[in-house]
């Protein structure tokens, strides 16, 4: 999974030329750490060409997440032609529903 940051989101996600899957994570989320392996884990098993895996940290990239409407976290989003077109928010957020969502994709 690609860690992205304000300097490499436009580049890697809003230009990218497939599906991107995103993670917006914070420091000190406790429902984002237990997430995370789940989500490395399906990075390994559904990324590919066609859909890249990143991760932002809200905590260090705040305006940004709010540029894309990111007020509550995890928030896991699938990004395509520079705009969302599907999203796991919070209580939403959990490693089968994320799963289930990614599919629709691959």
């Amino acid at each position: 999974m690609l860690e992205v940051d304000k300097l490499t989101f436009e580049a890697e996600v809003l230009k990218a030329p497939h599906k991107i899957v995103v993670d917006f994570y914070g420091d000190g989320c406790v429902a984002c750490e237990a997430l995370m392996p789940k989500l490395h884990a399906l990075a390994e098993q559904y990324g590919s060409a066609n859909l890249k895996f990143c991760a932002l940290n809200t905590s260090k990239a705040r305006r940004l997440a709010i540029s894309q409407k990111i007020l509550g976290l995890p928030v896991i989003a699938v990004y395509e032609n520079g705009r969302i077109i599907d999203s796991c928010a919070k209580d939403e957020a959990t490693a089968e529903k994320v799963e289930a969502m990614i599919k629709k994709y691959i």
